[in-house]
């Protein structure tokens, strides 16, 4: 069994490793607990800190849901580059479904709280053998897994002080509502929320009211909102629409600390979301 370096705080037993092309160092496996994580550190200090949802897509294609990723690794290692800055610490999240446990996605990536508080779901966007009690749910439990054990345990063992305006979450559709959710539950660890193709039609409008209004009011805080134009991507017009410009009546400034853009001919897939990730990264990074 490998374990990182006992100089560090904590030790982390690490299941297994693997290489990306054109990334250097390895990826690392390890289990908190339960919950399978994967994450990549680079070879030099780094201040930034990125915490990914859907850990399955960000690195290996051998654990992807269609079999390719979101090469995070990758493309933020060349947008960091570009910028003359050390990449990013990479953790990624795997959720828990699994074929004992079909909904474990849906049950950790829905903003549990907006639910409770008398948002309807879309059952019309919601197959029947998906369809979830709010006494199901584990969001709440999920963020805090993450917040509180997975976050402090990995970049302890590694040797990474968190600095929370230089560390932001991202995740697409549930898991772009898990950004926003994590983002309203530990505002003072995540400054920047990377929500991409966010799945609105879950609750529609209500849902859109609810999350966004448990945002931190606008002043240390940056949202990114992104959707395509093609395949379920082409559902969310009308929502998207409507979170901009209830964020904008909230007193976010379109283009400064939110922005949101549209991309023609995307869809709701990895490689889509691969595509978009320089854009998001920079706006991550800028000032």
């Amino acid at each position: 069994m490998i374990y990182l370096p006992l100089r560090y705080r904590a030790r982390v037993e690490i299941n297994k490793q693997f290489q990306l092309r054109g990334v250097p160092g390895l990826v690392n496996t390890t289990y908190i607990g339960e919950r399978r994580v994967d994450f990549w550190a680079p070879t030099y200090p780094t201040e930034h800190l990125l915490i990914a949802h859907d850990g399955q897509n960000i690195f290996d294609p051998r654990t992807a849901t269609y079999r390719s990723t979101w090469r995070l690794a990758q493309v933020a290692n060349r947008v960091f580059k570009k910028l003359n800055l050390p990449a990013p610490v990479i953790i990624g999240i795997f959720h828990s479904g699994s074929k004992s446990n079909p909904n474990g996605r849906g049950k950790d990536l829905t903003p549990q709280s907006s639910f409770e508080n008398g948002v309807k779901p879309n059952l019309e966007s919601i197959p029947q053998e998906r369809r979830l009690e709010i006494s199901d749910l584990t969001g709440d439990a999920y963020q805090k897994e993450i917040a509180e054990n997975i976050i402090p345990t990995i970049t302890n063992a590694i040797g990474h002080k968190v600095i929370p305006a230089k560390t932001a979450m991202i995740g697409s559709s549930m898991g772009g509502l898990a950004t926003l959710y994590g983002v309203s539950k530990y505002p003072e660890l995540y400054k920047t929320g990377l929500a991409l193709s966010t799945h609105w039609i879950l609750g529609n409008q209500p849902l859109v009211e609810d999350l966004l209004s448990r945002l931190p009011k606008p002043s240390e805080h940056k949202i990114w909102f992104s959707r395509g134009t093609s395949g379920l991507d082409a559902s969310y017009v009308d929502c998207q629409k409507y979170a901009d410009e209830f964020m904008i009546n909230m007193g976010w400034r379109l283009n400064h600390d939110l922005q949101s853009e549209i991309f023609n001919r995307a869809s709701h897939n990895e490689r889509a979301w691969a595509r978009q990730l320089p854009k998001v990264l920079d706006f991550w990074l800028k000032d």
